[in-house]
């Protein structure tokens, strides 16, 4: 974490009135918020924030730094514009979920490339953890809880995790009512390995604790748009994120189930490695490019809506 990234996470701490407030802002862990108010602090050999369980209250000192903050971030923000100016060129390397990366990230891509014709982009849509420093990937979007790492992230929306079945599957079928009668049904799992999935949803009356089910797939398969699609041929109860059935809910092709123990939703991010040398421009144009298109999609009621 560099000293300009500190800084914005400290401003941002003041600015939504909690250190949790500005991790969820930032799409990053409480820990690495703590850490980053911990390294101003050390810099600056004094308290920026006096903090209690509950809350925090800014110090005169932290008040002054906030004050320079603001106005070195500017000056730097100010310095980038005027560096985008220049061409932009080189190559980046991005990663997403298969089905996620085609809908979704796809179309970014494309307007990218669109918009700076010196840059290339190599796509790897992949449903595992890539490794972005390991694999020299440099922008990932993640469908998960983060864990804390060296790695920038930025927030970009959130998912659901639906269970969904065709209406012609549930006409000879009684519908579930908890999630317990799901041993009772065929489910469709993505899980190449096993015949068994552990599906969590979160007990009644709605709160924080959350209960697995063990659920039998009659059918089990390594690619959620093929679940999808058996599901919509009747072929049992499947498992999909919200942005992954959207249009076949919209058509009635697939009925939404045990809404009421839904968990809670899967937060989506773009997550980056430190950029250093020829390319770095190219991969900060992209993210910048990326970011406000991506969360636009989440603005949009579909992919919250049942």
């Amino acid at each position: 974490m560099d000293r300009l990234e500190a800084m914005s996470i400290f401003l941002a701490v003041i600015d939504e009135g909690s250190l949790a407030g500005a991790a969820r802002r930032l799409g990053c862990s409480p820990a690495s918020v703590t850490r980053a108010v911990a390294r101003l602090e050390a810099i600056a050999d004094e308290r920026l924030l006096e903090r209690t369980t509950r809350r925090f209250v800014i110090t005169e000192a932290g008040a002054r730094h906030a004050a320079t903050y603001r106005v070195i971030l500017a000056e730097f923000a100010q310095l980038e514009a005027r560096s985008q100016d220049a061409v932009v060129s080189g190559s980046v390397v991005v990663t997403a979920p298969e089905l996620f990366g085609r809908l979704n990230v796809m179309p970014v891509v494309e307007s990218f490339l669109a918009a700076y014709p010196q840059t290339d982009v190599r796509s790897l849509f992949l449903n595992r953890m890539v490794d972005l420093i390991g694999e020299g990937v440099d922008v990932a979007v993640r469908l998960a809880t983060l864990p804390d790492s060296s790695l920038t992230a930025i927030k970009i929306g959130e998912v659901r995790q639906l269970t969904c079945a065709a209406p012609g599957y549930l006409v000879e079928r009684a519908l579930p009512e908890q999630p317990q009668d799901l041993i009772n049904h065929w489910c469709i799992g993505l899980n190449e390995a096993g015949a068994q999935e552990l599906w969590r949803y979160r007990e009644r009356p709605p709160g924080r604790r959350v209960r697995s089910v063990r659920v039998t797939c009659r059918l089990a398969t390594n690619s959620a748009g093929a679940a999808i699609d058996a599901a919509v041929r009747g072929l049992g109860i499947v498992r999909p994120l919200s942005y992954q059935v959207e249009k076949q809910i919209a058509q009635g092709c697939l009925v939404p189930l045990l809404e009421a123990y839904e968990p809670e939703p899967v937060p989506v991010s773009l997550v980056f490695r430190p950029q250093r040398g020829g390319n770095s421009g190219a991969v900060r144009a992209f993210i910048d490019h990326a970011v406000p298109r991506l969360r636009q999609l989440f603005k949009e009621p579909r992919h919250n809506a049942s």
